[in-house]
């Protein structure tokens, strides 16, 4: 599989000097339009020199940046993807049908972790962990069961852990609630949300710690997110597929439990003895 420009950025970024991580920061803040815009006005947005965004798209292995914003607008095009139009223009199939949506899932899946650090990873889960705040989950129309679950895990472990549901009114009505100890966890893949995107703003306004789940192309979002994970969700299908963003939430799951072995352990007991 082909590494999408975030994805690259992830890998590399611990390797780039201040400018260039600056020029990669700006970028995923407003992912993809700025780097659709000439390099003067990228530049200004990032505050750095245009050699340095110049060394900045040469290191992501782009000959030039006419090719990196050419990568940009296809990726652009397959973010805008509707679900009408994959079914009008469905991928080649070979070998059956549930042969290519499994290769495709455990592509998805290997990608998705490859692009993640360990690192990344242990600093979620020991946020999540604290218990200082509130926890508050919430999804899309598709992704919101996967907040739910991971709520639903969360809340056997440890206090304070909320799944959002309900109308976009409900959700307003709960940001009263939410101050810069909490932390917020988004699940949105594309055509985002722009309900969530909404929220997002107000509860990053209110300096709530937002943790991201997306796709490879990423959420509006992502320029609210303390942390952002890139899943990958393409499958020859109509429907996108969350499989790489379930794991990867059910990693986090098991990283947390361990976290909090002795209180989560405590907290089952007490809790199976109340039912």
């Amino acid at each position: 599989m082909i590494s999408n420009i975030a994805e690259l950025i992830a890998d590399r970024i611990g390797a780039m000097p201040a400018g260039e991580r600056r020029a990669a920061q700006t970028l995923i803040a407003s992912y993809p339009m700025i780097g659709l815009k000439t390099v003067a006005e990228f530049s200004s947005a990032a505050g750095v020199s245009s050699p340095t965004i110049l060394r900045f798209v040469a290191r992501l292995g782009f000959q030039n940046y006419p090719e990196f914003q050419s990568s940009l607008q296809d990726e652009l095009a397959a973010q805008l993807q509707s679900p009408a139009i994959r079914t009008l223009n469905p991928p080649s199939l070979s070998g059956g049908t549930v042969s290519p949506m499994l290769e495709a899932t455990l592509d998805n899946m290997r990608e998705t972790f490859r692009h993640l650090s360990d690192k990344q990873l242990a600093d979620i889960a020991t946020r999540l962990a604290e218990r200082r705040g509130k926890t508050f989950l919430i999804g899309g129309r598709f992704t919101d069961p996967l907040a739910r679950y991971m709520a639903a895990h969360l809340a056997v472990i440890q206090p304070d852990v909320f799944h959002l549901a309900g109308q976009e009114s409900m959700w307003r009505d709960r940001l009263i609630d939410m101050g810069k100890r909490d932390v917020l966890v988004i699940f949105d893949i594309r055509r985002y949300q722009d309900s969530l995107v909404r929220f997002a703003e107000k509860a990053h306004q209110r300096g709530v710690q937002i943790v991201l789940f997306t796709d490879q192309w990423l959420s509006p979002i992502a320029r609210f997110a303390r942390h952002v994970i890139a899943g990958r969700t393409a499958v020859p299908s109509a429907w996108d597929s969350s499989a790489a963003l379930f794991v990867v939430a059910e990693t986090l799951i098991g990283a947390v439990t361990r976290r909090l072995e002795a209180d989560g352990a405590r907290r089952i007991r007490e809790m199976e003895g109340l039912r």
